[in-house]
């Protein structure tokens, strides 16, 4: 698997000649793109390709040569030893003599023919390379389907609907009861419509059931169906799990098949300045066996590592055991966080915050730039500009993007409890994952941040404070609370909601001034609270950026839109914008709208983006907190009030 396209690859036509018509041969590739590996089609991800469908294995299924990803923060906050990637295909005729990428393994393996109807439970030793499954007794050998109904649980497990069990659930006499034989037919009636005109036919005693109700809760369980406890990976008589989860029947390419758990970190090199000391001791740090070794017990296996880092560094074994015992003791000692979100986020906010602090390298490259205000420039550009406090573009970040699991059925809390969601899966199905799949991606961004002691002031108002525990009260009866706080921090904050609000504006904008679409950009809101008697700074700032997986990174749009003049015209256009939506004032004065009522004056129209560039699964958003209305003053209330001005002054009225 590589970052080829996803589809299959035909060799060149073998020339006509005059006396006879050669038919052309058909070698089958298929490929998916390497950030495809993380999202949407990660470990136990469903991916359709030219009417066959695949689900990915997990990573013991991975190749030696998967390539390691360096991100220390990142693995010292999942605890792993670090990261892999898929290794690219080869290009050219190598591409066809190799397998190296992940595995991806036929479901569901119910398959039938589209003419004959016939059902076939698809086995591995049937399987060719590079051959489509296809009915041996039509004409033609049609390619098979795939079933398009799957089952899966709470529990994380996802296996084929039992349609022999199924077909018979319903049966009248002895003999059918009694049958055995696994024939079956997937029988379509032109006389019904909807599911009730699908039925599942045995071809031996014409026992038949059609698909009515199949999507109802428990209707599997009523029917006599369990689940197997298994993954489509595993053999079911060797790995399977008890699992007492009720299986769900719901479609192949359902939404709620595949919850991946994913996590993000952007490279930040050692801060600027340092002594031949600190540069040594953050060298230390980085080195990926360093969290295992900071964490072990004196033994023979913590005295090899500490051997092995101090030959990967250079350093002597002495100076690695005094930054552990140095390390030990700052942790004893360090008051709990909120969680260990933290650390990203804090480094993050630094080095963005001021960019001066932070030495630029090969994959982190920021400066500071400005607005470009001037004495004659309109009150709404000098109301916009005493909001902003600073404004960084990046020319170059790396973002490395890893999965963690998955959840089925329901999203995980993110609390571990299951019965506020799904069972988190691990990457690994058979022990402790001690690597995780991810990606690093290159790209630019742009960062803002607000005026410390106007947002302040602003969130001291208590129509702010007000409005915003209503949306607190809607988060903490969420099941998604504790995912969601890890995001915002033990209290939501009025600035995280507006400045969240105000990345999707950005984006929205952007993606008509710069030239990237909105689902290639992404946000990375800092506007997170922190524990009481926390010494973490205060946060109110976006970055809106785009990555790719080249290591070239992209093309420059996102820079250009930061520099002035470009900067204040693309946030006053997004403020005025963010007034108006075409479901106002349904949407303007909701009190509760999306998954668990998680925003207020927010919709598709308006403010939410596609899934790939929100953090927050599109929650806590409301364009009121924004812009204000007769109630709620906004952050921006005083800039859209002179913008608006400034337009009825140059209306020439008749």
């Amino acid at each position: 698997m590589g970052d080829g396209a996803v589809d299959a690859q035909r060799r060149p036509r073998v020339p006509r000649r005059r006396e006879r018509r050669v038919t052309p041969v058909k070698d089958i590739r298929r490929k998916v793109r390497r950030t495809q590996t993380i999202v949407p089609f990660g470990v136990g991800g469903i991916i359709d390709l030219r009417g066959e469908s695949f689900v990915a294995a997990d990573i013991r299924s991975w190749p030696a040569n998967a390539e390691r990803v360096q991100s220390p923060r990142l693995a010292r906050k999942l605890g792993v030893e670090g990261f892999r990637s898929a290794p690219v295909v080869p290009s050219g005729k190598a591409a066809y003599a190799t397998r190296i990428g992940p595995a991806y393994v036929r479901f569901p393996k119910w398959l039938f023919c589209p003419q004959c109807r016939e059902m076939q439970l698809w086995r591995l030793d049937r399987e060719l390379r590079d051959k489509q499954p296809t009915c041996g007794r039509c004409a033609g050998k049609p390619q098979l389907a795939p079933m398009r109904f799957i089952q899966v649980c709470r529990g994380g497990h996802m296996a084929d609907v039992d349609w022999h069990r199924w077909a018979h659930s319903k049966s009248e006499g002895h003999a059918q009861r009694q049958c055995r034989v696994r024939r079956l037919r997937f029988v379509a009636t032109p006389e019904s419509s909807g599911l009730e005109a699908l039925r599942v036919v045995c071809v031996v005693c014409r026992a038949e059931r059609n698909l009515a109700g199949i999507s109802q809760k428990n209707i599997l369980k009523r029917t006599g169906l369990q689940c197997p406890g298994t993954h489509p990976w595993q053999a079911e008589t060797d790995e399977a799990d008890p699992c007492e989860e009720t299986p769900q029947a719901v479609q192949r390419g359902a939404s709620n098949v595949y919850f991946p758990i994913t996590h993000s970190a952007i490279d930040i090199p050692a801060p600027a300045g340092l002594s031949n000391d600190d540069e040594l001791i953050q060298k230390v740090i980085d080195d990926p066996l360093w969290p295992e070794f900071s964490s072990a017990v004196d033994s023979p296996v913590s005295a090899a590592l500490r051997q092995i880092i101090a030959m990967h560094c250079d350093v002597p074994e002495e100076f690695v055991e005094s930054l552990r015992r140095q390390h030990t003791s700052e942790v004893a000692s360090m008051p709990s966080a909120a969680d260990s979100d933290d650390d990203l986020s804090i480094a993050e906010w630094a080095a963005f915050s001021v960019p001066e602090s932070v030495a630029d390298s090969k994959t982190f490259s920021v400066r500071r730039t400005h607005l470009g205000i001037s004495h004659d420039d309109p009150e709404s550009i000098h109301e916009l500009a005493a909001s902003i406090s600073a404004v960084v573009v990046a020319d170059r970040v790396r973002e490395v993007r890893a999965l963690e699991g998955f959840s089925r059925y329901e999203p995980n809390s993110g609390d571990g409890d299951e019965e506020e969601g799904g069972r988190v899966v691990s990457v690994n199905t058979k022990g402790r994952a001690r690597w995780l799949p991810a990606i690093e991606t290159y790209g630019e961004g742009i960062f803002i941040a607000v005026d410390e002691e106007r947002v302040s002031a602003w969130e001291r108002s208590p129509s702010v404070r007000d409005w915003t525990r209503r949306i607190e009260r809607n988060l903490d009866a969420s099941f998604k609370a504790d995912r969601l706080r890890e995001k915002s921090g033990p209290e939501l904050l009025p600035r995280f909601v507006m400045l969240h609000t105000l990345a999707h504006q950005f984006i929205r904008q952007l993606s008509y001034d710069s030239g990237y679409n909105a689902a290639s950009l992404r946000e990375r809101v800092y506007a997170r609270s922190h524990a009481p008697g926390s010494k973490f700074p205060p946060q109110s700032g976006v970055f809106i950026y785009t990555s790719a997986g080249d290591a070239e990174g992209t093309l420059g749009g996102l820079v250009r839109q930061g520099k002035p003049p470009n900067l204040v015209e693309t946030l006053i256009r997004l403020l005025e914008t963010a007034q108006w939506c075409s479901q106002d004032p349904l949407c303007a004065d909701s009190t509760g709208r999306s998954l668990a009522n998680l925003n207020r004056a927010a919709c598709h129209a308006c403010t939410l983006l596609p899934e790939t560039c929100c953090e927050v699964d599109n929650s806590l958003l409301d364009r009121t907190l924004l812009i204000g209305d007769g109630e709620v003053p906004g952050f921006f209330r005083s800039v859209v009030q002179a913008a608006l001005q400034e337009s009825a002054e140059v209306v020439d009225l008749p």
